[in-house]
């Protein structure tokens, strides 16, 4: 019984690194995650590595094969244009029922706190932090519907949408994309359900051409 949290805590933590070292690029794409390169790099067990594996295939992040093992997954541009479709279709609903919600007397500081984060990471213009906000930013507004559901719905999508923040960080620039946020995080506070709903439309569609057109260097169509 007393392994349990610090298995736990080996797991999480191994998921964490991958995860960080396949956002940054140091794990390129279709490249192969060994389960004992990545225990010794980390110290564990290759117990808490396959268990982090498994979790990341579950993000769309890695693709696992029957004697192939892991592989970190490869992005095409349709890959790319369906998240947008997704996040057009979940997340317009979800921000107009978290305004409804509020708008109703419902409290949730919970998007405040990550808004503040993202301006935090804006200033400091990291990287790294600005997408992780983004992608908490996104996903807490998510929650904020109380939809077990929909965030169901969304949670497998979050890894890739976090990927894509790291690999589009330049896109339109951090700061523009901060002043959106903040913009639809006072909207949903302020309970006009209409309002969020097409600010949070046009802070995804706006996107979609830029950002396909960037990857087209990089990334198969298919």
């Amino acid at each position: 019984m007393t392994d349990e949290p610090a298995a736990a805590t080996h797991v999480d933590r191994a998921e964490a690194f991958i995860r960080a070292g396949i956002h940054a690029g140091d794990y390129p794409q279709g490249s192969r995650l060994r389960e004992r390169e990545l225990s010794e790099s980390f110290g564990v067990s290759r117990i808490p590595v396959r268990e982090a594996l498994v979790r990341l295939a579950a993000e769309g992040l890695v693709v696992t094969e029957p004697r192939r093992g892991a592989t970190v997954r490869r992005l095409t541009l349709r890959d790319v244009d369906e998240l947008f479709d997704l996040r057009l279709s979940l997340e317009v609903f979800a921000a107009g029922r978290a305004t409804e919600r509020c708008a109703q007397g419902y409290r949730h500081p919970g998007l405040q706190q990550v808004m503040d984060r993202a301006e935090d990471a804006t200033r400091r213009d990291d990287a790294a932090d600005i997408a992780a906000a983004n992608t908490a930013f996104h996903a807490e507004i998510i929650t904020m519907t109380g939809n077990r559901l929909l965030q169901a719905s969304l949670q497998p999508s979050l890894g890739l949408m976090h990927w894509l923040f790291r690999l589009t960080s330049t896109e339109a620039g951090p700061r523009l994309h901060c002043e959106e946020h903040r913009e639809i995080c006072r909207v949903i506070y302020s309970g006009r359900p209409k309002l969020a709903e097409a600010l949070a439309y046009a802070h995804i569609d706006v996107r979609r051409e830029p950002v396909l057109q960037a990857l087209s260097e990089v990334l198969p169509p298919a």
